[in-house]
């Protein structure tokens, strides 16, 4: 377990750098939308003077207004509208039209910068006021966006390289468990040779029949195992046949090698044929796996329980036990390599039966149900043609 949540943790600070960069991205492209918006309001507060100066000097004053009308004609950007003090639109800027929506598309407007900007008032004399409203430029109001694309394209680096990372580190650990499984196949299989010739020697000394036979059992034992660990790594032989000659054979073997307060129930109809294409070495290790987990969380006398059936073209396998529980924040934890709640182990036992039943035999795997104290449900699903 302690294998997984370093993995977790690193999960967890790769994801709070990302909230930290979008974070301070967003605090620095929110105050440069400040400093802009101040700097516009400044630009339309000069334009209103430009304008007030202009006015004033209607009546044919001799005054060069050329830098008054190089002011007004800067502003290419920021929409504008002044109307009278009865709210009369007198005139616009930077704003599009067409000639018959003209009167709709400027009291629209005319709203949308009531409701986001204070206007800035030109007093042309004691009784007569204009009013100069106006909204932030496009280019300021597309500004307001970029923070959250900006945080979008982050999030999109972050996680995809976090899945290259993680295929890549998946496919280095594959790598590595197939180099092991396949020479710990290899180390075994010239003890074995030798412990089956030490068999036949035993047969030819007259030795007890029964002792023999015992030794033969766990021999083929080691077989079985070597025969699994060669498997891994390459696509194996599906072979279609009833799947309750591998229950019968797993549980068999279990419960010779189980407490006797344990006691296993397999439920299925007699009558029924249950062919599925399957590997049995393969399938048997994952029952194995289940049981073994279902008698570590049974803490007195308990039930293993192998209830299978089929429905249409699918075969379901479900095994139940009256064990401690699996909180349910980790039904999916609990599958990924590392996990274990034990003092002793790799935490590959059920990593590796998801990897077989569905890589390997097209099927799923996962907890039906689990309730603390009363016990967990896995479930097998396997397609029968």
């Amino acid at each position: 377990m302690e294998l997984y949540f370093k993995k977790r943790r690193w999960k967890i600070l790769l994801l709070f750098a990302a909230v930290l960069i979008g974070a301070g991205s967003l605090l620095y492209t929110n105050w440069l939308i400040g400093q802009m918006s101040i700097q516009e309001r400044k630009n339309v507060e000069l334009w209103a003077k430009a304008m007030k100066r202009l006015l004033d000097t209607e009546d044919g004053g001799n005054q060069d207004l050329t830098f008054y009308q190089t002011i007004m004609g800067n502003n290419t950007k920021i929409p504008i509208i002044y109307t009278d003090e009865d709210g009369t639109i007198l005139g616009d800027r930077n704003i599009r039209y067409t000639d018959k929506r003209r009167a709709v598309v400027l009291q629209h407007e005319l709203k949308k910068m009531e409701s986001q900007k204070a206007p800035i008032e030109i007093v042309l004399s004691e009784d007569v006021s204009q009013y100069l409203y106006y909204r932030d430029s496009n280019l300021l109001q597309n500004l307001r966006y970029f923070p959250l694309a900006q945080f979008g394209v982050i999030m999109l680096f972050i996680s995809v390289s976090y899945f290259a990372f993680s295929a890549s580190r998946k496919a280095e650990q594959n790598q590595v468990w197939v180099g092991m499984s396949k020479e710990t196949a290899h180390q075994l299989g010239t003890p074995i040779s030798s412990l089956m010739a030490w068999v036949e020697i035993l047969k030819m000394k007259n030795m007890d029949e029964n002792m023999i036979e015992e030794i033969q059992k766990d021999v083929s034992r080691l077989e079985k195992i070597t025969e699994r660990f060669s498997k891994i790594g390459s696509a194996p032989e599906l072979i279609t046949n009833d799947l309750k000659q591998v229950l019968r054979s797993t549980i068999s073997y279990l419960e010779k090698r189980s407490s006797k307060k344990v006691r296993f129930e397999l439920e299925l109809d007699e009558n029924s044929h249950y062919d599925v294409p399957h590997n049995a070495a393969l399938f048997s290790w994952v029952i194995e796996n289940i049981c073994k987990n279902a008698i570590d969380a049974i803490e007195s006398d308990g039930i293993i329980k192998l209830k299978l059936a089929q429905n249409n073209n699918q075969l379901m396998l479900d095994i139940s036990d009256n064990g401690k529980g699996i909180p349910k924040s980790q039904f999916k934890t609990i599958f990924e390599p590392g996990y274990t709640t034990k003092k002793r182990g790799w935490g590959l036992g059920l990593s590796l039966a998801k990897r077989i039943i569905e890589n390997y035999h097209q099927g799923k795997i996962f907890i039906k149900h689990s309730e603390i104290g009363h016990g967990t449900t896995f479930r097998i699903i396997l397609r029968n043609h």
